[in-house]
């Protein structure tokens, strides 16, 4: 009897100990996020003191500082966004698919963005702020149909080894479909070429504001599936049996992510490797429970990119290199990780 009295003790001191852990990694989280967008500021090309800061946003003129509010302000609220949405959708996307290599750029939802977004403006002259937009959310949102029919086809319906090479090759045709629209229209060819790169450069609010509702929308949609996430994380029958409706469960979550992903695909072009990274490492620090998963994602995804840019502006001074680069160099080392672990466990 003692001993079953002290184990039923163990459980919710197990979990106050495990909240008390979460609690404070998102404040540390919150530090070293308030941490880097200093450093974002001030640290670039050329080094900017805080005086200089203070001088611009008071709008002295002729000051390096005025410089640096105009350009890095937008800059580093742009990388915060991308960073916090792209690692938020590819939280979602995993748990919608249970597939631990979803992300917005493995299951081809960033490049039906951009292809849409290219063939806008090839073909429609499209270039306004609106047109991207719509035309990424649209492209992302038709991406993620064709990869789930294709994934679903078959014995066994959508399984995650499916999905991924649906989503492989969706992202291998839209990339060769850009090459072939661009490649006649030497006119718009060098600013497509360097807007398909992905990055937050040249970021500006009248760009940014636009975008805002849509990006609204898909982080409270995508935070409100939390408990829908957990529910189809034990599997479809058993959500099921837990009263879940789980066709309406994917879609309302998946919509939450075709949101994130468009609108910061119309922003910044495509950048990889965030939501498939964010949300394994932070799965590593707190657990499984998506209630948390999520906001940290969002914290994380942030750091990641604002990390990324800073890295980005000092490796190659005088000149920048664009934050998708180091997503890239940082994310594809994690992924071969990833796949070998997942690897182990299935043998």
């Amino acid at each position: 009897m003692i001993g079953q009295g002290s184990q039923t003790l163990a459980g919710p001191a197990r979990r106050n100990r495990a909240q008390g852990f979460r609690s404070i990694s998102f404040l540390g989280l919150l530090a070293v996020l308030a941490l880097l967008v200093a450093l974002s500021v001030t640290v670039g090309t050329r080094d900017v003191s805080w005086a200089d800061i203070v001088a611009g946003v008071r709008g002295q003129t002729d000051n390096i500082g005025q410089a640096a509010v105009n350009v890095r302000i937008p800059r580093t609220f742009l990388a915060l966004l991308a960073g916090a949405a792209l690692a938020l959708a590819g939280a979602v996307m995993q748990g919608v698919t249970r597939n631990p290599l979803s992300d917005p750029g493995i299951l081809g939802v960033n490049a039906g963005a951009a292809l849409a977004v290219v063939i806008g403006v090839a073909w429609f002259d499209m270039s306004s702020s609106e047109g991207f937009l719509w035309s990424a959310i649209f492209g992302a949102g038709c991406a993620t149909l064709f990869v789930y029919k294709v994934g679903s086809l078959g014995p066994g319906g959508a399984t995650p080894l499916k999905l991924t090479l649906a989503g492989a090759a969706t992202s291998v045709a839209c990339a060769s479909l850009i090459i072939a629209v661009v490649l006649p229209r030497n006119d718009i060819a060098g600013g497509i070429q360097l807007w398909t790169v992905g990055g937050v450069g040249g970021a500006t609010f009248d760009r940014i504001v636009p975008v805002l509702p849509f990006l609204a929308a898909g982080f409270a949609i995508s935070l409100l599936s939390a408990r829908k996430l957990n529910s189809l994380a034990l599997g479809d029958d058993l959500a099921a049996g837990l009263g879940e409706n789980v066709a309406m469960a994917r879609i309302v979550a998946s919509v939450g992510g075709v949101l994130l992903c468009g609108a910061t695909t119309a922003m910044c072009g495509p950048i990889g490797f965030v939501g498939l990274v964010v949300p394994h490492l932070c799965r590593l620090l707190i657990g499984l429970d998506y209630r948390w998963l999520l906001p940290f994602s969002v914290l994380a995804g942030s750091c990641l990119v604002l990390t990324g840019d800073i890295v980005g502006r000092i490796v190659a001074r005088p000149a920048e290199i664009q934050v998708s680069i180091i997503m890239a160099l940082l994310g594809s080392p994690i992924f071969i990780w990833i796949v070998r672990r997942q690897r182990i466990r299935e043998l």
